[in-house]
């Protein structure tokens, strides 16, 4: 690190150069992953003060969101009776309306109501055993994004049948990602980044140089480094989570029209402004097929995405492929 000192006169005020900035990484664990963060400051004091507040924010909303905490905010939500208004935090409120907006794009493809759904399939990946066709048929009866009902006016929550569970993971993290570079914003620290599994949320480029060199996956355009800043980057695909049963390939991503862990080899990336959107829409991108993709793409023509079915995707058969973007390091 470098200091400068200019020596003052008469006819010019003091003007303090700007400190070198180092590179800082910090890991905590939050949301199931090692959350990290990349970033730029003048010292590791300055570093640590900054990612201790975007970490805190991250562990705030875990509470709030997390559907494996039955004290969370959403568990407290799902655990009211039907057809209960029940008043919500805003966060989880701007959460579920964004699920919904995204349902609605979809038609019912990307739906936080799966929860019933998802269950059953963490069990099924745990026991390598497929699911009671009985016990999906009767999941299936508490899924649909329009058995969840908001009301920004009075900022509540409805659920339409007892028994409903809610399942963020599709976009959670995405949103944490967000909310917690705006911590490090607020903290002195524009260059940074923050990643949550499959999901990048990118600030400013580091110092001298014209952004983030991050590997796009499903990238099949040439090189798959991108130089990135202030914007997001999620990928989804079964390389990293699935189960074999009877020889068949299924991902942890249920399809709620078919209560199904996928068996289409479909590998999404996007790049978006924000995490919020980011991560549901690459969720969603997986479950639909290709006229779907196309309808829902429509909403995000800025958007670059990047998709990859099992024809083109080397080692489709062993997990082999990479589906996570990556920063490079120099």
């Amino acid at each position: 690190m470098a200091s400068y000192a200019l020596t003052a006169t008469a006819h010019s005020p003091v003007r303090q150069e700007p400190a070198e900035l180092s590179r800082f990484t910090l890991v905590e664990y939050h949301m199931g992953i090692d959350a990290r963060i990349v970033l730029y400051a003048p010292d590791q004091k300055a570093a640590e003060v900054a990612a201790e507040a975007a970490f805190k924010r991250i562990a705030v909303l875990e509470d709030v969101m997390s559907d494996y905490r039955p004290t969370s905010e959403l568990m407290r939500l799902c655990a009211k009776p039907a057809k209960t208004p029940v008043k919500i935090s805003a966060d989880l409120f701007k959460v579920l309306e964004e699920s919904q907006k995204i349902s609605s794009q979809t038609g019912g493809a990307f739906d936080v109501t799966v929860g019933p759904l998802i269950q059953l399939w963490r069990k099924a990946r745990k026991e390598v055993k497929l699911p009671d066709p009985q016990l999906i048929r009767a999941a299936q009866k508490l899924v649909g994004y329009r058995k969840l009902k908001l009301n920004a006016k009075d900022q509540t929550a409805t659920l339409a049948e007892n028994g409903m569970k809610l399942d963020l993971g599709g976009i959670a993290k995405g949103f944490a990602a967000d909310e917690a570079l705006i911590q490090l914003q607020q903290n002195g620290v524009k260059s940074a980044l923050i990643e949550m599994g499959g999901d990048i949320v990118l600030g400013d480029a580091p110092p001298k140089t014209e952004g983030w060199q991050v590997i796009v996956p499903n990238n099949t355009s040439g090189k798959p480094e991108m130089t990135l800043k202030n914007c997001a980057i999620s990928s989804s695909g079964d390389t990293e989570q699935f189960v074999v049963i009877g020889g068949k390939r299924y991902s942890h991503v249920v399809d709620p029209k078919t209560g199904n862990g996928l068996t289409r080899r479909v590998q999404a990336s996007i790049i978006a402004p924000n995490g919020l959107t980011s991560d549901p829409v690459s969720t969603a991108l997986t479950v639909l097929n290709e006229r779907g993709r196309e309808r829902l793409l429509r909403n995000y023509r800025t958007s670059k995405v990047f998709i990859k079915t099992a024809s083109d995707t080397v080692g489709s058969g062993s997990g082999s492929s990479q589906t996570l973007p990556k920063i490079l390091w120099h």
